[in-house]
């Protein structure tokens, strides 16, 4: 592998290259990773200019390797924890020794598969009976009787069969040697390039990644081959430069590289997060956001529709039966929501959630963002000339704490959000949304 020249910026950070750094090729690349949304580059009179969005990640170009690092809201040594947790895979037991450094976060992906693919070379890998034609001197499986009469013309000394067999070329290993082989291109670590490089020995591959990403999409797992499930689940990280079903999308940018969208990442991880918070107290997500979500008619075009990333239905107060059940809509946001006030236009998306899905008693919306060092929650009163138009819940998620103390806060922030609202508006002169607030002692009305 050719030496690059290393260039290492945080999330949100910039980096001037010089003119010859970039090759043509290189810049049409990183053009269509900034039609992407994950990077921009701007030409200026001393070269070019490399500013990262809210991307992490590596990207091998031709004669430079950009490491872009946590910076923002999740750090280092806990981002492989979170992928983890949102990818709904175990985390390797390497996990201890997961930081980003100079190497990147591609590294421990890859490492992270290469344990799983050892794991699965110790256990024996999946075999699977294969289809083969076969020229052979004994009848073995199905004669191949168009074969055998216009290669052979009929002479039976040799004989052109259909048999199976039982073989471990098949896609579940395929697409493992696959994502070995590409992971080799991306680390920068000797000894790991080595590992990854004997690992895939071992494994059949497939000619492109293409094929192995079609067939890990067509991959339905039973008792036969769960096993390959979190080895597949890193595979597919690889093999996609960062995208992974339902949590980033490949569009084909050719640019050799890991890279992964921090805001798809955090949406993941609430949607998970919320779902196991709220189980215990008897709530679920609603599949699919409830149906056909908020829709727009009548305006210029086709009819538009939007749903939170997350919403959740809770049990009913105590006396209301199990049918009186209250559906919450979660927006996740990736934004520094604990430095700066909550943005008018999140604060409208989050009152039109409110308004569509939740109680019309007490219009209840939560917002939930990453906040690096402890949990935060505070209340937005959301007022009119009538009364109180709604509830937005900011609730900022502590992403130094493993997921699974994050979850367990969350459900208690989350416990009966309803009672939260009530006590607001009892605070604020009980008004009902829609109606003007009781008059206070001196007869003002609110």
């Amino acid at each position: 592998m050719p030496d690059r020249t290393p260039v290492q910026l945080g999330e949100y950070e910039s980096a001037v290259l010089a003119p010859d750094q970039l090759t043509p090729r290189d810049a049409d690349r990183l053009h269509a990773l900034q039609a992407r949304g994950s990077l921009t580059l701007t030409r200026e009179h001393t070269g070019w200019r490399l500013k990262a969005d809210a991307t992490v990640g590596v990207l091998v170009l031709d004669r430079v390797r950009v490491v872009i690092s946590p910076k923002f809201a999740i750090p280092g040594e806990r981002l492989m924890s979170w992928l983890a947790y949102a990818l709904g895979t175990p985390v390797p037991a390497t996990a201890r020794r997961w930081a980003t450094g100079p190497t990147g976060y591609a590294d421990l992906v890859g490492a992270a598969l290469l344990e799983e693919c050892e794991r699965l070379l110790r256990e024996g890998l999946r075999r699977d009976y294969v289809r083969r034609r076969s020229v052979e001197p004994l009848l073995r499986g199905r004669l191949d009787v168009a074969a055998q009469a216009t290669r052979r013309f009929g002479q039976l000394d040799q004989l052109h069969l259909h048999a199976f067999d039982r073989e471990a070329d098949i896609w579940d290993n395929r697409v493992l040697g696959s994502a070995l082989k590409a992971a080799v291109g991306m680390t920068s670590s000797p000894g790991l390039a080595r590992a990854l490089h004997g690992a895939a020995g071992a494994f059949p591959w497939a000619p492109t990644p293409a094929p192995a990403l079609r067939a890990l999409d067509r991959t339905q797992y039973t008792r036969l081959n769960a096993r390959y499930r979190p080895a597949h689940t890193w595979a597919r990280l690889l093999l996609r430069g960062g995208g992974v079903t339902d949590l980033l999308t490949d569009h084909g940018t050719s640019a050799d590289g890991l890279l992964l969208a921090m805001p798809a990442l955090w949406e993941a991880v609430v949607r998970r997060l919320g779902t196991e918070a709220v189980g215990p107290q008897g709530g679920h997500a609603v599949p699919g956001g409830s149906g056909t979500g908020i829709t727009i008619r009548g305006d210029l075009g086709n009819a538009s529709a939007f749903r939170p990333d997350l919403l959740l239905s809770l049990p009913g107060l105590p006396g209301h039966g199990t049918a009186d059940r209250t559906l919450l809509p979660v927006d996740a946001k990736y934004k520094r929501y604990d430095r700066h006030g909550v943005s008018a236009a999140d604060v409208h998306q989050l009152l039109t959630y409110s308004s569509g899905y939740a109680s019309a008693d007490t219009p209840t919306a939560v917002i939930v963002h990453p906040q690096p060092g402890s949990h935060a929650r505070r209340t937005l009163q959301v007022r009119g000339p009538r009364g109180l138009l709604g509830l937005v819940h900011v609730l900022g998620v502590d992403t130094r704490t493993a997921p699974e103390q994050a979850s367990a806060w969350l459900g208690s922030a989350l416990r009966r959000p309803w009672d939260a609202g009530r006590s607001v508006k009892a605070a604020v002169g009980g008004e009902v949304p829609g109606r003007p607030g009781r008059p206070d002692r001196a007869g003002r009305t609110p």
